[in-house]
Order: C-alpha cells, then structure tokens, then sequence
C-alpha cells in the first residue's frame, strides 16, 4: 500500500518505518526542513532500540522517503496517517492546532479517496473535527470526492516500540465505514499472521481507548506509590506487600512498582486531557484528579529524603544522579522526575553531577538547560567522585548490578537514595551503605 504519515517525531517515525519494513511504500512528512535532512542522512532524532538500523534499511531499499512536500505525499497516496503533537494546554486539554492544520492540507491536495487516520492521541470527537476541516476544503474546491476517517490510537511502549509495532497485542481501529475497516484491517494483516488481534469498533470508542488505557496504567503506579507512601507511615515495607499483591491474578505485576512518580509524552498529558475532557461534560473525575495529585507529589518524594537528611541548607552539597530519562530504554524527558528532584534539590543550594546513557542531551539542551548547579559526565562511576550521595532516579540494567565498593571509593559519603527500590535493603546494610528507598 503507498501510506503517507505526517509527524515525524516518535509516534509518526516508528510507525512509518515499520509499515515500510512490511513492503509498504512510505512517505514521511515534516514541516521541519532541518529534521528531514537528517532523516535523509541517517540521523534520527530520538533513540529507540532498532529504529535506526530499520530506518537506514529501508531508506536504502526505497520503501521509506522522507520529504516536507506534504502536497505530492498527499496526491500519491490513499492512505494518510495524522502524527504530529498534541501538546497539553495551560487548562490541560489536547491542543489540536497541528491535526486540523493537517486536516486541513489533506482537504486541499487530496487527489483521489483516502482513509485518514488519527494516530495522534486525540480526544473523543476529534475525527469529526478532521472530517469537517478536510470537507471544508473540498467545498472551497468544489471537488465531490470521498474520504473516511478512522482513530487507530497506538500502544508503543518507548523503548520497546519497534517490537511493539511488529507485534502488537492488540490494534484497535474506530471507523463508521465498512470499506475504510477493511483497507484497515488489509494494512495490518501481515502484523497479526501468528493470531487476529484487531479489534474493530466505533470512532468515539477508539479515541476513548487510548485513554482509558493509560488512565488505568497510571492509576495503578499512582495507587501502588500511595500504598508506599502510607507504608512508610505505618512501619510497613512496600516490596513485600508489591509481591503480596501482585500474585493475586486479578492484580498482577505489571505497573505496581513503587517509585518517584511516572513521566514520559503519555501518562501525564492524557491523564489531564481525559480529565479535562470528563469536566467539559459536566463530570467531575474523582479518581483521575486524584491520580494525578499523587504523582505530583511523587516527584518530590525523594528530594523530601534528601533535606531529611542533610537539611534544608544545601549549600556546599553535591550530588550524584543516576538517570535522567522518564525511564529506561529511551531518551525521552518529558515530565521526567529527574526534572522535578534535580531542580528541587538546586533550589536549595545543592550541585548535581547527572549520569544518563542517553538522555543527556535532551537535559542540557532542552529541560534542564541553563540550570548552572548541574553538570555532566560520560560513565556512572564518573559522576559520583566527592558526592555527598547519589541518587537513582531511572532504572537503567547498567544501574542494576554496579560495583559497590567502587562506589564507596568515590562518594564521600555511602549514602544512597534510590527512587526505585532496585536493591534489597538488607544488603545495602551489609554493605555499608545508608540506603534510603520509597515505601520501607
């Protein structure tokens, strides 16, 4: 089939480059002159395990192109993949303006019938607004032609995206059209040879789903760092009543990890979208505020720790912090904790010295950029020379099994704060270390 996907960030690339790896011919498109011709010499903007290697094969082979032409994109293909953003606004809703201004330019060049699709998290009622701006532009140009749209919300997990994609558990496709379902269901066959897992249904449905998807994922991190924080309170510990709980096979395992709160492009954003969207129609979503209010005093957790510890008064303290990415596998920082704790602890006079294997150049660049308390170095062990303490905030596996007496050497102090319970208290005790973790 000839795809167009328009957005080339994560959702948009790792989509585009996998219906490529099936033998489709696919073109992506992006307003971002500088970011296509890195496309074209290789280089990818983001890091997720086997997209570059995948994108470089099917450059070479021609099945992927990559252009900021979106009008002969448009014209050559019949099937159109809406990507880009949609940013959370001040009042916590989706921001549309870069869906229905792709809507928009697909009603203008559109050449024959298409099926457009929204793979952009969107909220319910979004299609009927890319269906209306898309119609609008076909009445300017008097043109009779016909198009469907369809929601296909996806599931990747970053850092597990491309195994995702080319086995999903599930795609989920909304459609009013039984010829717009079908040429869904056509594209996604040769993903699903092994057992059928698509599942169709109607627009609002699906555009529902991927939130309420993430919803219930967050809540149960949310709950589970709830359970720790009153764990603490009561003489408790946390990991025990993890394994307690997680046994039960109505609860599982799966997103009961304690910890100091989740971030990343999803969670946050949709959990506010879903909640904003419940108020616009005069539901008041008592579980999902509360999810999103103990997440954000999640975040604070481990910094609450340190001043514990050391006082309000920082000054003349450093710090080493392992991690800096929303989580393993990625160098994604939105909404990471590592933001909230590192800029927590600066405030009150505090020096960071933050080891990432990936995500350093997201901090410097971008999120904690011209915080001049914190600084950078390229190994783990580098970063904790003369520490007061280091502090674990993403569970990297090169984070799981270090040398610990290594680490006593170089830190000035064995004090080890870990914002996600990676090791078993008994032991750090043994070893030396004053180990402090969520929920014990």
């Amino acid at each position: 089939m000839k795809i167009s996907v328009i957005g080339t960030g994560y959702v948009g690339l790792v989509s585009g480059t996998c219906f490529a790896q099936m033998g489709n011919s696919v073109t992506c498109v992006d307003i971002d002159q500088g970011k296509i011709d890195k496309l074209i010499q290789g280089i990818i903007p983001i890091y997720e395990p086997g997209l570059e290697d995948m994108v470089l094969e099917n450059y070479a082979k021609g099945t992927l192109k990559f252009t900021v032409d979106i009008q002969n994109a448009i014209a050559s293909t019949g099937i159109a993949f809406i990507a880009v953003g949609t940013p959370m606004g001040e009042d916590g809703s989706a921001d549309l303006q870069y869906v229905l201004a792709v809507a928009k330019s697909i009603g203008q060049h559109m050449q024959n019938y298409m099926v457009i699709v929204d793979k952009s998290t969107v909220p319910v009622g979004t299609a009927e607004k890319v269906r209306a701006a898309i119609q609008a532009e076909l009445d300017t140009r008097g043109s009779d032609l016909v198009f469907d749209v369809v929601s296909n919300p996806e599931f990747l997990k970053e850092g597990a995206a491309i195994k995702d994609f080319m086995h999903p558990d599930r795609v989920v496709i909304g459609a009013d059209s039984e010829r717009a379902m079908k040429i869904m269901h056509d594209l996604y066959e040769p993903f699903m040879k092994n057992h059928d897992r698509f599942i169709g249904m109607d627009i609002k449905s699906a555009e529902m789903t991927k939130y309420a998807a993430n919803a219930m994922l967050a809540t149960k991190i949310s709950f589970m760092n709830e359970m720790a924080n009153i764990c603490e309170r009561v003489g408790a510990d946390i990991n025990k009543v993890r394994n307690g709980i997680g046994s039960d096979s109505r609860i599982g395992y799966s997103f009961i990890y304690p910890g100091c709160g989740y971030g990343g492009s999803c969670f946050p954003k949709d959990v506010q979208a879903l909640a904003k969207t419940a108020k616009d129609f005069g539901y008041t979503p008592r579980i999902l505020d509360a999810v999103e209010a103990v997440n954000y005093d999640q975040k604070h957790v481990i910094s609450q720790k340190v001043f514990s510890r050391f006082g309000q008064n920082l000054e003349g303290k450093t710090f080493a912090v392992w991690g800096l990415a929303f989580k393993p596998e990625t160098d994604d920082m939105r909404e990471a904790s590592a933001i909230t704790i590192i800029n927590d602890l600066t405030a009150k006079g505090a020096k960071i010295v933050a080891y990432d294997p990936k995500a350093r150049h997201e901090a410097e660049k971008h999120y904690l950029k011209g915080n001049a308390s914190v600084s950078y170095v390229d190994g783990k062990y580098e970063a904790l020379d003369n520490a007061d303490a280091i502090i674990l905030v993403t569970e990297w596996q090169e984070f799981r099994s270090p040398d610990f007496e290594e680490m006593q050497k170089r830190l000035k102090n064995s004090i080890f704060f870990d914002g996600r319970n990676q090791f078993n208290k008994e032991r750090m005790a043994e070893i030396g270390f004053e180990y402090f973790q969520i929920g014990v």
